[in-house]
């Protein structure tokens, strides 16, 4: 990937995206936008409650960081979003056409034992299962690419890399063990 594009990182609640996304971007020299900062305070209620949220809860959240990636158009940025469902990214591909995605992925048990490991975050473990159940991998006409989250940061950030810069431009989803 040589020509400065808006990274999505994405993928269920626990993957590493806060962790990754800035590390992505570092790599890229780009800046990062943490997508949990675009939720409205109502949506980190209803999470922190447990109570997961639904479509009327996202789309606001999903159009701040559209409005984000647009403005990022050409110059290029990395932005967190869960972007679970093919409806969001498609929301998110009307503002800014021209995204790639991330999408981190693992086991199951890995992402929980990190959840549960992580401190101040509003997300319980407890929504993981509606997490996963709500998840619509990347379709293999969206540009993007997934990446296994096993290894250590600085690993899942180098597979990302080399799964990015194989992407040509308008090349569609690839698999990064």
């Amino acid at each position: 990937m040589r020509t400065p594009h808006v990274v999505v990182v994405m993928g269920v609640a626990g993957t590493g995206k806060t962790t990754i996304g800035p590390l992505l971007a570092a790599r890229l020299g780009v800046p990062y936008a943490e997508g949990d900062d675009f939720h409205p305070q109502a949506n980190i209620a209803k999470m922190t409650a447990g109570t997961p949220l639904d479509d009327e809860d996202r789309w606001p959240w999903l159009d701040a960081i559209g409005a984000w990636a647009h403005e990022r158009t050409g110059l290029g940025g990395v932005v967190s979003s869960s972007a679970l469902k093919r409806a969001y990214r498609d929301r998110l591909r009307a503002a800014a056409p021209d995204v790639v995605f991330v999408h981190l992925t693992g086991d199951r048990e890995l992402i929980e034992e990190r959840m549960r490991q992580r401190k101040g975050h509003f997300m319980p473990t407890a929504l993981l299962d509606s997490q996963f159940a709500t998840l619509q991998p990347l379709q293999p006409d969206e540009t993007g690419v997934a990446v296994d989250v096993s290894g250590t940061p600085e690993e899942i950030t180098a597979r990302a890399m080399a799964a990015l810069d194989a992407l040509g431009p308008g090349v569609p989803s690839a698999a990064v063990p």
